[in-house]
């Protein structure tokens, strides 16, 4: 085994893992009928979580419109390209992308035809499907998708990781990329910060 390996050769499983990705082997098939209680650890680590998850859903409340854009504000300014004079915006999670496109519109006086979508997506994952999800994410229709980017994929990453690639909306307005970038250098000033 990996494990095996790496303790006879004193080195991390993760070398020994790429040392041996081409090599030709047959799986031991897992025992299904063996079911694993969860530890003790791993209940109180799952209820510590869905308590938090409620604790953050009673601070964060309902955003008000102020509130609303400075987390899009924010967002952006993590995930958002600063230059090339448009608004561009990449991400892999479907909830930040349906909160940054529902953010832009809210915002910005947005001409929906020009807003443009291309997804990033790995050779051996459905094309199709990817953008029938993404168009229902960020509400674009198919017909503003541009040519997806299909690099090969990588033997060593798991293949399921993102489905659904990567998507990157973008909207052609020097004007409405001036104004994003306004908000972020006004959010990141030392003036907005609470003293």
């Amino acid at each position: 085994t990996l494990h095996e390996i790496a303790t006879e050769l004193k080195v991390a499983r993760s070398s020994v893992s790429v040392w041996v990705r081409d090599v030709e082997f047959e799986a031991k098939p897992r025992n299904r009928s063996v079911s694993r209680n969860p530890s003790s650890l791993h209940l109180a680590k799952l209820a510590e979580i869905e308590e938090m998850n409620a604790w953050g859903v009673t601070q964060i409340g309902r955003l008000s419109d102020d509130a609303f854009l400075a987390a899009g504000t924010a967002l952006y300014a993590g995930e958002g390209s600063k230059g090339g004079g448009e608004v561009n915006f990449a991400n892999t999670d479907p909830d930040m992308v349906r909160f940054f496109c529902a953010w832009l519109r809210r915002f910005f006086e947005i001409d929906e035809s020009r807003l443009r979508v291309r997804v990033y997506l790995h050779v051996g994952l459905d094309v199709d499907e990817a953008h029938e999800f993404w168009s229902e994410v960020t509400e674009v229709p198919l017909a503003q998708f541009r040519t997806p980017y299909r690099p090969p994929a990588d033997a060593t990453l798991r293949k399921t990781k993102h489905i659904h690639g990567c998507v990157y909306v973008r909207y052609c307005c020097s004007k409405t990329h001036r104004r994003i970038m306004g908000l972020q250098r006004a959010l990141l000033s030392c003036s907005a910060i609470p003293g």
